[in-house]
């Protein structure tokens, strides 16, 4: 995935500057403006009872992913600018978390986490087109800690894209019910394309929310991540459901799937899917726990490196403990254990079945 070719980075800040021109072409006023910034850092120590020596958890891990050492997982700072119709958001972060997911981004890329300008194109709508670099259209975790249920990613999470490059255009029903969007992109958690690819990706994301307890969402992407010598296509779907089932109790479901061709050409596909379920009870208003069982299969290893001949195709099961000290702060707890088909672990000098960890957490949003 090494991108050393910076045409396509000027490319997209051109396209954001130009969306901005045309805002500001506009006349929108300026007066009824609203300009917040914000941020947040997220510490952690992470326990991996497999003890590695490099300080760094299974390969499939993009998030919390430093053993035995104190660490930045996030840090940003954001800057927020709204009108009526005009939006625009930019945000740099650093981090364990920056370090793994934006690897092969070339220079500053490495370090934005949003870089984006919207215009409202509908005087009667709520429609509108957005351009630049936006947190992922896909599955239900972000990259901030303190907005997700559990306090690490889930394997799913980890091996889909947190974030996208590209252009989209979107649009939310009157009575806030419905959220529809289509998009164009650069690739599968690119800013910059690779070498080689010219072949646009596209998704789609649909969201419902029928009343104040359900939320139904299906998204997507179609496009080819390698070079267009080699290209082959990736087919991926995303669905996950909300359910308040009390005031104090929240149920997610969630499945992924997808398949991607053998080779150039081919009618073949290899494929992998990942169902979630999690569940988050809240005990008091400061404290609040949450358990979730997931399962990823991808024996052909597409997502996830084929090492095993059985590859990849892993149960896990973890539990944790948030304690919210005040509105800007929340201190977390988390037990995880990973089991798997094949010996995919390593403990010493050996290969295992299972890793197991323990992850503690300080939040702090402003």
């Amino acid at each position: 995935m090494k991108v050393t070719n910076s045409y396509h980075s000027k490319y997209i800040f051109a396209s954001i500057f130009c969306v901005a021109f045309n805002l500001c072409y506009a006349q929108i006023d300026s007066t009824k403006a609203s300009i917040k910034i914000s941020g947040y850092v997220e510490i952690f120590y992470q326990a991996d009872f497999a003890n590695p020596l490099n300080h760094t958890r299974p390969n499939f891990v993009y998030a919390f992913n430093r053993h035995n050492e104190f660490n930045l997982n996030i840090g940003f700072l954001k800057a927020n600018y709204e009108t009526e119709k005009l939006r625009a958001n930019f945000a740099l972060m650093n981090g364990t978390y920056a370090n793994a997911n934006l690897a092969n981004e070339p220079g500053v890329l490495k370090n934005i986490l949003e870089a984006n300008a919207g215009i409202k194109i509908s005087k009667i709508k709520n429609v509108w087109v957005d351009a630049g670099v936006f947190a992922l259209h896909l599955g239900f975790e972000s990259a901030i800690g303190k907005d997700c249920a559990n306090l690490t990613r889930s394997i799913l999470a980890d091996n889909s894209p947190y974030f996208e490059t590209g252009a989209k255009i979107n649009y939310t029903s009157d009575n806030n019910k419905w959220y529809v969007s289509g998009l164009v992109l650069n690739g599968w958690q690119r800013i910059q394309r690779i070498d080689g690819n010219n072949t646009p990706a596209f998704g789609h994301q649909i969201t419902y929310k029928p009343n104040i307890k359900v939320i139904v969402n299906s998204s997507s992407f179609i496009g080819n991540d390698k070079s267009d010598s080699v290209r082959q296509m990736r087919y991926f779907h995303n669905f996950y459901a909300h359910y308040q089932a009390t005031n104090k109790m929240r149920i997610t479901v969630g499945f992924d799937i997808g398949a991607e061709q053998v080779a150039k050409g081919s009618s073949n596909y290899n494929s992998w899917y990942s169902p979630i379920f999690i569940i988050k009870y809240e005990v008091s208003p400061k404290y609040s726990v949450a358990a979730r069982l997931e399962y990823y299969k991808d024996k052909k290893g597409v997502i996830i490196a084929k090492t095993t001949p059985n590859g990849f195709q892993t149960l896990g099961y973890s539990i944790n403990y948030d304690y919210t000290i005040n509105n800007n702060a929340m201190w977390r707890m988390e037990a995880k254990s990973y089991k798997a088909k094949d010996k995919i672990f390593n403990s010493g000098n050996k290969t295992i079945h299972t890793n197991f960890s323990l992850t503690t957490s300080l939040s702090i949003s402003f």
